[in-house]
């Protein structure tokens, strides 16, 4: 059965549809049903895909050859992975003075991928999401980083860098714990194989993703931390892993599993996913709270407005006035000695755990049957890969990337 629903017909399967209605048309046995309809029903088709392809056969046979026409809308989205070196290539194109356009962003990720499609307007939105904007230079106009972005990520750094021993800059005052969460899918292979060429690859690969996995972990430059790895698997099937996580499950994972395994005085960093951020009871509201909220925040602090005021006037005075955000996981880990540190928006390449995580599922993706037994053994065998050696080599990397960052920016700021 070579049904595929949805799926464009490869040559081959063209040249076998062909072969074998031309079959039953010859056979001089009295058929029961028309030839079309032996043929459908012999490979799992339907009758109007046999029709189509005979069509185009008595027509020209040569169509049995035509490249696949993909169908519905091209693929246009630009994957995450590709954000570390979209950023490098701006900011290296910046400090050089270069006109840089979405023509040449295009042009390069072509070059770099060049099995992938990448559609100029989605390429803007995607810029504008990961913090980059159109703006106007010096003498000319060009791409460049937000003004809220590089301000965060220098916070960011300038701590990172506070940790660091003055004696032996390589070394930290406080050990760093780097968590984070992701996700594997049963059916996470690699989808390129070795096979002959007249054989055509032989490994059928299930449509779908399949069941999936929530992964939950954290390293030091000494490995993974112990006790800390927490698999379950999840209950929903669409989105990715942020759509199964809460902060119910977070702060039992935090609490129970990573905080009595760290050392104390950790600086644990982590990404600013929504249920990291849960405000403190004692927090000032943000511009995401309640307008009663934010209204009741600012005549407990004496500032009184007016009762016809809107959210967004209110959000006004609120920025100007109050400090910083207190959150709930803040609180908790200070209680215990800790310090927490956010990574910048859009720098999966400060995570260094990220990288621990390719490591984790290019060993499951190479080593798949697509069962979840299979997957949560090859999982166990997966995190066995990323060694203490292979955390402190990360983690050095990771180190050259912020020391980078931060002349870069005052390079730049300078000019």
């Amino acid at each position: 059965m070579i049904s595929s629903r949805g799926k464009a017909l490869l040559p081959e399967t063209k040249k076998l549809i062909v072969s074998t209605k031309q079959y039953f048309d010859n056979n001089k046995l009295i058929p029961k049903e028309p030839s079309t309809k032996r043929t459908a029903d012999a490979l799992g088709i339907g009758t109007a895909t046999v029709k189509r392809v005979m069509a185009d056969y008595n027509r020209d046979p040569n169509l049995l050859d035509s490249p696949i026409k993909m169908r519905g809308r091209p693929a246009h989205v630009l994957d995450a992975s590709h954000q570390a070196l979209v950023r490098s290539y701006i900011r290296t194109a910046n400090s050089n003075g270069e006109y840089i356009t979405l023509a040449d962003i295009q042009s390069f990720l072509g070059d770099e991928y060049p099995d992938e499609t990448y559609h100029k307007t989605t390429l803007g939105r995607t810029l504008n999401r990961w913090g980059f904007e159109f703006g106007k230079g010096t003498r000319s106009q060009h791409l460049k980083e937000k003004d809220h972005v590089i301000a965060a990520r220098q916070r960011y750094l300038r701590k990172m860098r506070n940790n660091r021993s003055s004696e032996v800059f390589s070394e930290t005052k406080r050990l760093e714990v780097y968590l984070d969460e992701s996700y594997v899918n049963k059916n996470h292979s690699n989808d390129f194989i070795w096979y002959y060429g007249e054989d055509g690859p032989w490994v059928q690969k299930p449509t779908g993703k399949g069941e999936r996995l929530i992964i939950m972990n954290a390293i030091t430059k000494n490995g993974w931390v112990p006790g800390a790895k927490l698999v379950f698997k999840s209950t929903r099937k669409t989105g990715d892993y942020h759509g199964q996580m809460n902060w119910d499950l977070f702060k039992k994972w935090f609490t129970e599993m990573l905080l009595p395994n760290i050392p104390e005085k950790s600086l644990i960093i982590m990404d600013n996913a929504s249920y990291h951020n849960l405000l403190s009871e004692h927090s000032p509201p943000t511009h995401q709270s309640s307008k009663k909220k934010i209204k009741d925040w600012l005549e407990q602090n004496k500032i009184y407005c007016q009762n016809d005021c809107l959210k967004p006037e209110l959000i006004e005075i609120l920025r100007k006035l109050a400090p910083e955000p207190v959150y709930a996981i803040d609180e908790i880990a200070a209680s215990f000695g800790h310090t927490v540190l956010r990574t910048p928006p859009y720098h999966p390449e400060l995570q260094p755990i990220e990288t621990c995580w390719g490591v984790t599922k290019n060993h499951v993706g190479r080593n798949c049957d697509f069962t979840v037994k299979n997957l949560i053994k090859q999982l166990d065998c997966g995190f066995n890969k990323v060694t203490a050696k292979t955390c402190e080599k990360i983690i050095e990397k990771v180190r050259t990337i912020e020391d980078d960052f931060w002349t870069t920016a005052i390079k730049m700021d300078a000019t």
